[in-house]
């Protein structure tokens, strides 16, 4: 009963944060469109501008909030009886959309920038952002060469669960504080009259956005490295068998009534070999935050 009623409060702990974090990420989609549209012009496709607002928009949309759901993923309790496969397509295809709409952001960046004879790449913002993209489509690719397509071995996924895991997370917090320098970059730039240091409404308005930004990170992070809310291996794993064979090789003692005992305790020992087998492949794929 108290196992039970702990397994109840953390469920519920769960769905508060989850709730927490979609609200605020939605929140933080929606100030940004506020921003541009209030305050910045609109958006556009012309070299002008409002060209350049699909920046913000667009990494805060994709590379933000949907690259952390796509983190998540995996914890959602409803999708623990799903398809392990389902789940990385899930997970696999939400990165994906994040990755384009990252691209089409730094796209838009430079078109803007070229048209308007600025520099590119000089600035911090710019050299960690560009550096994040890269990294991220890196971990995008490999991701998909090793924990979706079923090439790799079982040894090499499971050397390179960790380091995926961490480079996935570095790479998520690395992204909020690269939004961080470019909003504050974008209203040293852009406020003149008055200026950010006179906190006009502009700059209070895209403030909270930053704070909401980091509220949205620090939920996901959160709730990502808590080891209680991962995906039980055991609810999808099953025996590796050959087609048409029971699970546990029952059927394959029913037909050996009259071998030895030996005989049948080698097979309950093949048997549970090939169970923790598919338990180590099942734990080396089916947990990934590219």
């Amino acid at each position: 009963a108290v196992l039970g009623a702990r397994k109840m409060e953390d469920y519920g702990r769960f769905l508060a944060l989850l709730g927490s974090a979609l609200l605020v990420g939605f929140v933080s989609v929606v100030f940004s469109l506020v921003w541009v549209f209030h305050y910045r012009e609109g958006l556009s496709w012309d070299g002008s501008p409002r060209e350049f607002n699909w920046h913000p928009v667009l990494i805060i949309t994709g590379f933000v909030f949907i690259q952390g759901i796509a983190i998540i993923v995996y914890r959602l309790p409803w999708t623990w009886k799903c398809s392990k496969l389902l789940m990385k397509f899930i997970h696999a295809g939400l990165n994906t959309i994040a990755m384009i709409l990252a691209i089409v952001s730094m796209v838009a960046v430079f078109e803007f920038h070229n048209a308007r004879n600025i520099p590119n790449m000089y600035s911090l913002h710019s050299w960690i952002g560009l550096t994040a993209v890269i990294f991220y489509s890196l971990q995008l690719v490999l991701g998909f060469a090793v924990f979706l397509l079923p090439f790799a071995p079982v040894p090499l996924r499971a050397a390179l669960m960790p380091i995926h895991i961490y480079s996935g997370l570095t790479i998520f917090a690395t992204v909020i504080a690269t939004a961080l320098m470019g909003i504050t970059e974008k209203l040293i730039f852009s406020l003149k009259n008055p200026a950010y240091s006179a906190s006009p409404p502009e700059a209070t308005f895209v403030n909270c956005l930053g704070l909401l930004l980091v509220i949205f990170g620090a939920l996901i992070l959160w709730m990502a490295s808590r080891s209680h809310w991962k995906r039980p291996p055991e609810e999808n794993a099953k025996v590796l068998q050959p087609i048409g064979g029971t699970p546990e090789g029952t059927e394959a003692e029913s037909t050996m009534t009259d071998g030895s005992n030996a005989d049948k305790a080698d097979l309950r020992i093949n048997s549970e070999a090939a169970r923790k087998q598919n338990l180590k492949l099942d734990e080396a794929g089916q947990r990934s935050t590219m």
